[in-house]
């Protein structure tokens, strides 16, 4: 059942990267510095687009990595770029497809720990950290690594977040 969710996040992932390189292509045509993208945020004590995009992408990897026993690559939350950002999407969804279905089985009621801010670990058993921790986790940091570019002019819309899902029979 939980394996049925990485298709998702790796079509959500390959959204939000088509999303970066629309902000690229605006950056770029509006002659405006690419890092004042990058660095955007939509308040001033939220995480910029930067942080955005590195969240939603350990949401999928540690996620997956904690359920189903297979160890994730390590990023250094380095990236400054559209390319370095565009190259985690990229590291993260090769990382989803080596996670199989048999590594997944019977990790339904599995008890998973994970930190949840400094300070405060939270336990969940894994289906409740996929559907209540992991899912709107990564829809949070994609959808507003989404509005991020949208307030700044990027001509994104709701198919561009859609993007992959089979809206239609």
């Amino acid at each position: 059942m939980l394996a049925q969710a990485i298709p998702d996040f790796i079509r959500t992932l390959t959204a939000l990267s088509g999303i970066l390189e629309k902000g690229a292509a605006s950056a770029q045509a509006r002659k405006i510095d690419p890092l004042v993208l990058t660095s955007a945020r939509l308040a001033p004590d939220m995480f910029p687009l930067t942080k955005q995009v590195q969240i939603a992408c350990d949401v999928g990897k540690l996620g997956f990595a904690r359920l189903s026993g297979i160890e994730a690559p390590k990023f250094a939350d380095t990236e400054t770029t559209f390319e370095e950002l565009q190259a985690r999407i990229a590291k993260t969804i090769d990382y989803l497809r080596t996670v199989t279905a048999e590594s997944l089985v019977g990790v339904e009621d599995k008890v998973v720990s994970f930190p949840a801010g400094p300070e405060r670990v939270l336990k969940l058993k894994g289906r409740d950290f996929l559907y209540q921790w992991m899912t709107p986790n990564l829809y949070f940091h994609t959808t507003t690594a989404y509005a991020i570019l949208r307030h700044n002019g990027v001509d994104v819309g709701k198919l561009d977040y859609l993007k992959g899902a089979d809206l239609l029979p």
